[in-house]
């Protein structure tokens, strides 16, 4: 991969979605979605090894309302809205997700479905959402 946006061709808004990176990506990964005018959010997912412990962190770090309600549903709602962090786009990124691939698999790939649907669902209002998910092994 190359670092101007490692050929995922970011001005392409079709090109937004859900990317299995490294952790080692996510600096010149982040860089180039900052110099592309995106929002970028990096969560650190280490130790995280349930649904509970994933759902409280992107919460916690997305800043969500007081009002979101902890469950997959709430989840996706929030990552579709994100009215309070007004942007051009958004880039998020998991960090460390192998304790969370191993541990709680159907979990992390109904995570990964949320993610695709709030991508799809920006892409509709013609703005990027991009998820980056680290994995290592």
């Amino acid at each position: 991969m190359n670092h101007d946006g490692f050929e995922l061709g970011l001005d392409d808004i079709n090109n937004a979605g859900v990317y299995s990176v490294t952790n080692e990506d996510i600096g010149p990964l982040s860089a180039a979605m900052r110099d592309a005018g995106l929002r970028v959010t990096t969560i650190d997912l280490h130790g995280c090894n349930d649904k509970r412990t994933l759902i409280a962190r992107v919460a916690a770090q997305l800043d969500f309302p007081q009002t979101f309600g902890g469950n997959w549903d709430a989840l996706l709602d929030c990552l579709r809205d994100l009215s309070w962090q007004k942007a051009n786009g958004y880039a998020l990124f998991f960090s460390d997700a192998d304790g969370l691939q191993e541990n709680a698999e159907k979990d992390f790939d109904t995570f990964l479905d949320i993610l695709e649907d709030a991508s799809k669902s920006w892409s509709k209002d013609d703005v990027p959402f991009w998820a980056f998910v680290a994995l290592n092994s």
